[in-house]
């Protein structure tokens, strides 16, 4: 599947559970006012974040189609990193709100209607999962995970609020409430956190998951008429697309035209290294090649 029909496919699956998720965040909001349920308000306001994220999301990946420019030479494939940077650090500001209401209602538990909780939460719950699982069906980019994050939230925010609803109803205590959804905000930072990292890394250029450097450059130093490899980078341009810049020393430059079809096959084949820029000099005027015990990628970067 070609990065134009990646960024399609993501974009559809958003936009799908955007209108979705929508539809029902009204419902919860007005339930969760009338039931005065911080579990039923929070899952509330995961929905209401969800929306917002998906249309974040689904803005990212549409952007992320645009072709390249003089002023972008590489597109915008990186917006649907920002969009899921967005998604991460707007999730720790809702985290950080349920988390202080939900101490605050500890020492002072309000009366809340287990009844409705029970119902609004079980129908939450249901639109949960179905949007986890399109989003999960679709592609796989850090913007839409970026997107299942706040969907995840909201489907443990909706089993908080279920099983609190039940409990209330059933005549356990009020604190029940802000204790679950307290529990679900900690479940949820977790995720936040580690998929703030994966963000990171790619806009820190570090080299792409599942990608290990150094078979990168013993691979291309195995290449007959390649004697070494040095200043070699490799990052990531979007959550599918990554690319490398080298400079390889060749035995004799005349060979340079059979060498660097080779080397474009293995990054391509190998490591799905789509965009690769090489360099080549030559070995003799640099030094004579030495035996390297690292596979000459001793200078990778």
């Amino acid at each position: 599947m070609s990065e134009h029909n990646h960024s399609h496919s993501g974009g559809k699956t958003l936009l799908f559970a955007l209108v979705f998720t929508t539809g029902f965040a009204a419902v919860e909001v007005f339930g969760g006012l009338i039931a005065d349920s911080l579990a039923l308000l929070s899952d509330a306001g995961h929905m209401l974040t969800d929306s917002l994220s998906l249309g974040v999301g689904a803005f990212a990946a549409w952007l992320a189609k645009k072709p390249a420019s003089r002023r972008h030479s590489f597109g915008l494939k990186r917006a649907e990193i920002l969009g899921a940077l967005f998604n991460v650090l707007f999730m720790f500001g809702v985290i950080v709100f349920i988390a202080y209401e939900a101490i605050r209602r500890m020492a002072h538990p309000p009366a809340v209607a287990g009844g409705m909780v029970l119902v609004i939460g079980g129908l939450g719950l249901l639109v949960n999962i179905v949007v986890a699982w399109v989003l999960m069906r679709g592609e796989q980019t850090i913007n839409v995970r970026g997107a299942l994050l706040h969907v995840m939230g909201d489907l443990l925010g909706s089993v908080a609020a279920l099983v609190a609803g039940a409990i209330i109803y059933l005549g356990g205590p009020p604190v029940a409430d802000p204790i679950l959804s307290l529990f679900v905000s900690l479940l949820i930072l977790f995720s936040a956190i580690r998929l703030l990292r994966e963000v990171t890394h790619v806009l820190m250029e570090g080299v792409p998951k599942g990608i290990n450097a150094h078979e990168v450059g013993c691979a291309l130093v195995g290449v007959d008429g390649v004697c070494a490899i040095h200043d070699m980078h490799i990052w990531s341009l979007s959550s599918n697309s990554q690319a490398l810049a080298a400079h390889i020393d060749v035995g004799t430059m005349e060979r340079w035209e059979e060498v660097l079809p080779k080397l474009q096959t293995i990054l391509r084949e190998r490591f799905d290294i789509q965009h690769s820029t090489l360099q080549p000099e030559d070995a003799a005027i640099r030094q004579a090649c030495d035996a390297d015990p690292d596979c000459g990628a001793g200078d990778v970067k």
